[in-house]
């Protein structure tokens, strides 16, 4: 059609269109087709939502937007649109929207090829948009063509055949056909009211697979079933090709993915913002030696869920340097030059047209950069060096860091993530405002959220924007951002609260350290301010604990606040040292006895124990040879220049670093913790001093989890139950039914249903343990489950002791009396060590060693099996936890956040095991205290706990001396685990002591597990435990959690489209 025009008169009274066209010889066949059979279309009715074309040949697709034909000559409300807003070669389907409203009988319309016509636009209907459904768009039949359609013209494979790879990809792009129509509606719509939106930067976003969740949502599971059926497939065959987008690692990315699958559902304005890791954290292989990584390969075959915006792109820069320039303003040039793409991927919404955005930034540099020179002499490495440089950021999610190079890639991540996000928001806003751009409506126009710490870098990015680009003044743009910002905190570990190298961050980012140091400054005005300078010593406290900057000096103006003037002035050598002697001790005897040196230690600047060696002082060694009287004369102007001082100076042999955490209190309007133990330990401990300066930016948003993906989708069996016994499947969008069920708990009827479904989802886990791991167990017995990320304070080491114990006291048993003593288990471990996380990596060693073990151990058979499913992820997760029985979370207490596993398990009718720690205490509380098996140490209780294992004091269960003994004896095979089981003993030293109390809670956790036995006999008892902790659950669907940070953190409102 390209360079050709079509003319289409329609009727208004008779619904007919009629078509003129001139000889188009080169037409092939197909196309031939096409334009003959719209050529007999007639319209049937103008009440139905969408009007549309049959399919054009077997292989079109009635939503196929690859390149759909635009009908120009219409008023704005009645134009057919560039839904995929690019194009991608020829197409031969014509897409015709209702045409209604106009009187006359005939309007001439002029259609042009999009691929020719790049600059046609289709604005929304004047009533909002168009309907996005039609029951002959959305019938098996149709939906086959489309899926043909796909296979035949955008191929990603050979055309011989039509086998399962194919078939995915084919049915992936028909869904996102229908995806785009409301995507671009909504963004339409969005732009057309200018509501305020809310924009979610996460470094991590866990999807799992899109397939199943996509046609879900548009409510297409059966149509889309029945279609690839009649293509000789299956549909979950064909979802099983999909790989896990490598976005993400653990309960951080999948918390993100279920707050946008909620706000897509809510209506929510909002985007989320990652970036495109091309191999992932990595890909968990489990050997002989224990863990093997290698690189994730879910972008080898395309991902045919996103869609690479060429236009869109912004500027990033590293090194360089700052100057100030002819016109005052300060201009960061020179450097490191590359170029962010957007690719964006749709995020539907249940029952719902709003579809929203979620966009991942990749990283290139032009082709110019390419050494075209360099490359033609020999020298390949150099010529496309620049290019290596500026992909590799988006290589891998969390690249070791303990190298320098590792460290400067993960900051480089971090900023890019920021930069082009902010970039990208700030083009909007310019965009939707218009001529007339009022940089005080931007905190009423945007929210953004930074998950965790990562994005912190958003705060100086934006000021640097507002101030070097946009000429905003300091005041002014500080308090822009301050408005703008919100920060989620996601842990209290020290090493998690992310602590960047100044010097790293001053070569890389020179013009954000000068914006820091800034707002380091206004914070350390604000310090004094609150607290004055009657009280140096708390003063000083507060200094250390709340600034930016650890171990920089403190500005002129401030430090000398700490500076002691001498009483006398010193004209003999032998009176200075003496009188020098004499102050440096009292000063130190001062601080000592204030508390301030901690056992015993000075730090730089002060005297170890308060005492003075002969011949040293505060300042330095001072040899007490003769002085020359020239010499005396200067030492002493040098001496009364330099005033005693309080406060010590930076110490050079520690790192000066930027504090991340406490920039992201201090640049925000809000802080919230994720659950509500965890919230109060942020406000108490980890940032106590900021919450009494601030206590209105402390908020709690318990975290929840999308029940579309997590019950709805991946336990279709339990999902039917829930809807049949409640009447209705509002519980999708209101969880708060699932209530409902506690009055059912004990209806043998629904006992019956409710194990017929749980047993039906074991077996396929019984499926999974086989094609993962070669390991057959019995659906017959209990599964227990542990699968999250492997770290020491989640105590995967406490539940594979637990097992050990329980096999050794088989093992010295008789088989009767096992029998009768022990429940049968199936053990399932999951989750990924990082890469540098040595002892994480001995834990897994040690599992799957044990499991090798037991598993093989014929006295033991099917009373005790242990499984480690590697490369844990999302779409392991759904079949896993709709199968499990008990779940644990057993975590030190006041370590875990939130944990979001424990809410999916609940939710899915299994019980847990666990501490109070998280929201574990929340989940207690919900589903009742005897429908969770509690151990273990309290929050409260950690520190005293640590303390007296320090002096000494700790005196360990025999059991647990027992168990260890047991390891050391070689049974598990020939790996030494000395260092794993040192780390459980001694009283202090690093990687000694037992830091997370498995030696404390171990007798506690093995009582727990016999109570947890002595349930699972009780079968009724067990089932309506399972029942009530569903019915418990409703508090925690992310819905609930999105309404809460909308209303109280980004001020934002539904956007529901008409």
């Amino acid at each position: 059609m390209k360079g050709k025009k079509l003319t289409i008169r329609y009727n208004c009274d008779t619904k007919k269109i009629f078509l003129t066209l001139s000889l188009l010889p080169s037409l092939d066949k197909r196309r031939h087709l096409s334009i003959s059979l719209l050529l007999t279309l007639t319209l049937h009715s103008l009440n139905s939502p969408v009007s549309e074309l049959a399919p054009m040949a077997s292989s079109s697709s009635p939503f196929s937007t690859r390149t759909t034909t635009a009908f120009s000559n219409l008023s704005p409300s009645t134009r057919s649109r560039d839904l995929r807003s690019r194009s991608t070669g020829s197409s031969s389907f014509f897409f015709l929207r209702k045409i209604g409203g106009y009187r006359g009988a005939y309007r001439p319309l002029s259609v042009r090829n999009v691929a020719s016509d790049r600059e046609l636009k289709d604005p929304i209907s004047e009533d909002g948009l168009s309907s996005t459904r039609s029951s002959s768009v959305h019938d098996s039949s149709t939906i086959a063509s489309s899926i043909k359609y796909h296979a035949e013209f955008t191929p990603s494979f050979s055309p011989e055949h039509f086998e399962l790879p194919k078939a995915y990809y084919a049915t992936a792009e028909s869904v996102r056909d229908a995806l785009i129509i409301n995507w671009n509606a909504t963004y339409d719509y969005f732009e057309k009211v200018n509501v305020k939106q809310a924009y979610y930067l996460s470094m991590e976003f866990l999807q799992g697979r899109a397939l199943l969740n996509a046609i879900g949502n548009l409510e297409l599971t059966g149509q889309y079933a029945e279609a690839l059926k009649q293509l000789g497939h299956n549909l979950e065959n064909v979802a099983t090709q999909e790989p896990d987008a490598a976005l993400g690692n653990g309960g951080l990315g999948r918390l993100a993915s279920c707050f946008l699958d909620s706000l897509a559902t809510l209506n929510y304005p909002a985007w989320g913002y990652g970036l495109r890791y091309k191999y992932g954290l990595f890909k968990q292989n489990i050997t002989k030696d224990g863990q093997e990584e290698v690189a994730e390969s879910w972008l080898e075959m395309g991902n045919p869920w996103e869609i690479v915006r060429n236009d869109v792109s912004y500027p990033i820069k590293f090194y360089g340097k700052v100057v100030l320039g002819s016109d005052g303003k300060k201009h960061w040039i020179g450097g490191e030059n590359i170029k962010a793409v957007a690719y964006d991927v749709p995020i539907p919404g249940y029952k719902t047209k709003t579809t929203i955005n979620l966009r991942l930034w990749s990283t290139k540099v032009p082709s110019e950069d390419f050494d075209l020179a360099a490359f033609n002499a020999g020298q390949h490495t150099k010529a496309s060096e620049d290019q290596l440089n500026a992909e590799k950021i988006c290589y891998i999610l969390y690249p070791g860091d303990e190298s320098l190079e590792g460290k400067i890639l993960r900051l480089k991540q971090q900023y890019t993530l920021c930069s082009a996000s902010l970039q990208d928001i700030l083009a909007r806003f310019e965009k939707r405002a218009g001529s007339s751009v009022n940089w005080e409506d931007f905190p009423s126009k945007v929210a953004v959220q930074m998950n965790d710490t990562h994005p912190t870098l958003c705060i100086p990015e934006l000021i640097r924007i507002l101030i070097d680009v946009k000429g905003l003044s300091w005041t002014e743009a500080w308090n822009i951002t301050q408005r703008t910002v919100a920060y989620t905190n996601h842990t209290v570990l020290p090493e998690a609260l992310e602590k960047w190298s100044l010097d790293i961050m001053q070569k890389l980012l020179p013009r954000h350290v000068e914006i820091i140091e800034m707002i380091d400054e206004e914070l350390i005005d604000k310090i004094v301010s609150e607290h004055g300078t009657a009280d140096l010593v708390l003063l000083e406290n507060k200094l250390k604990e709340m600034r930016i900057l650890d171990n920089v000096d403190l500005p002129a103006s401030v430090a000398s606040l700490f500076i002691k003037p001498k009483k006398e002035s010193h004209v003999k050598s032998e009176q200075k040292l003496v009188e020098s002697i004499e102050t440096t001790g009292v000063a130190v005897e001062e601080k000592v006895d204030s508390g301030e040196a901690e056992s015993g230690e000075v730090e730089s600047g002060k005297v170890e124990s308060g005492e003075v060696e002969s011949g040293e002082v505060e300042s330095g060694e001072v040899e007490t040879e003769e002085v020359e009287p020239e010499e005396a004369e200067l030492q002493e102007e040098e001496d009364s220049e330099s005033e005693d001082t309080t406060f010590p100076n930076s110490d050079p042999k520690l790192p000066k670093v930027v504090r991340m955490a406490n920039l992201c209190v201090v640049g925000g309007h809000a802080v919230n913790g994720v659950a509500e133990i965890h919230s109060e330990i942020v406000k108490e401990e980890v940032f106590n001093s900021f919450y009494k300066l601030w206590p209105h930016k402390f908020q709690n948003k318990t975290n929840g989890v999308t029940p579309r993906r997590w019950i709805r989708f991946c336990n279709p069996d339990l999902s039917n139950i829930i809807t049949k016994w409640i009447g209705s499947e509002d519980w999708v969008l209101n969880t708060e039914r699932l209530a409902e069920l506690k009055k059912y708990a004990d209806n043998e009827d629904l006992h019956l249903e409710w194990r017929t479904a749980k047993k039906n989802n074991k077996l396929k886990v019984v499926s999974l343990i086989k094609e993962k791991t070669g390991y057959i167990v019995s659906p017959d017995v209990m599964f227990d489950v542990q699968v999250k990320r492997i770290h020491e304070y989640k105590r995967q080491l406490l539940n594979i002791l637990g097992i050990v114990y329980r096999y050794k006291k088989m093992k010295e048993m008789s088989a009767e009396e096992r029998i009768a003593s022990y429940v049968p288990r199936v053990c399932i471990f999951g989750g990924k060590a990082f890469a540098t996380y040595v002892q994480a990596k001995r834990i897994v060693k040690f599992i799957t060693d044990v499991g090798a073990t037991i598993n093989h151990d014929p006295d033991i058979g099917d009373l005790l099996k242990v499984v480690f499913i590697p490369d844990y992820n999302v779409s392991v997760a759904e079949v896993l936890i709709p199968g499990s029985e008990l779940s644990q979370h057993i975590s030190t207490a006041g370590m875990e956040a939130s944990g979001t596993s424990n809410m999916k398990f609940v939710m899915n009718g299994c019980v847990l095991i666990g501490t109070l720690d998280g929201a574990n205490v929340e989940i207690r509380q919900e589903v009742g205290e005897d429908n969770f098996f509690l151990f273990g140490a309290r929050a409260h209780e950690i520190a005293g706990l640590r303390k007296e294992r320090a002096a000494g004091e700790f005196v360990p269960d025999p059991r647990f001396e027992e168990v260890k003994k047991f390891v050391r004896s070689g049974v598990f095979g020939t790996y030494n685990y000395d260092e794993l089981m040192g780390s459980l003993e001694g009283n202090e030293g690093f990687g000694r002591a037992d830091y997370f109390l498995v030696g404390k809670d171990f007798p506690s956790y093995l009582e727990c597990q016999e109570k947890v036995d002595e349930a699972y006999r009780d079968q009724k008892r067990w089932t309506k435990m399972s029942i009530l902790n569903t019915a418990g659950s409703y508090k925690f669907s992310s819905d609930r959690t999105i309404h809460e940070y909308a209303k109280d953190i980004w001020n934002i409102e539904p956007a529901l489209l008409p």
